[in-house]
């Protein structure tokens, strides 16, 4: 059992399970009832996604400062007490089923998921 760190979008895996999508929107111009068919993710769960504030500082990084900046604030609201209880959950459900989480980066190397990733390792999380 695992949880596996995707792009939203890409072809699923064999056995990845569950597909969580921790971004702040959806899809654009993708109907709600396609979201999974079309391997976007098949619930969307937004209370990991960056704040709409610190979404746009990541979208704008251009330097290693600008992403030092970003990976601050994200994990410093990821501390928040509900975030925090979320991850400790999802980090303890990936000993009991597999699953995927993600977010529509290309480059995940500056995207939240790599950062994601972490903060479920450290809490003890199975990734696959």
């Amino acid at each position: 059992m695992a949880i596996r760190i995707i792009r939203l979008g890409t072809a699923r895996s064999a056995d990845e399970g569950l597909r969580i999508g921790t971004v702040r929107r959806p899809p654009r111009g993708v109907p709600k009832a396609e979201f999974a068919s079309q391997d976007w993710y098949d619930v969307w769960y937004p209370n990991l996604a960056p704040s709409v504030e610190t979404m746009k500082r990541g979208q704008s990084v251009e330097s290693d400062k600008d992403w030092a900046a970003f990976s601050k604030k994200y994990r410093s609201e990821m501390n928040e007490p509900d975030a925090s209880r979320n991850l400790d959950l999802l980090a303890a459900l990936s000993h009991q089923a597999n699953f995927a989480m993600g977010c529509y980066c290309e480059n995940e190397a500056r995207c939240h998921r790599s950062l994601l990733r972490d903060l479920l390792k450290a809490r003890g999380a199975n990734i696959g």
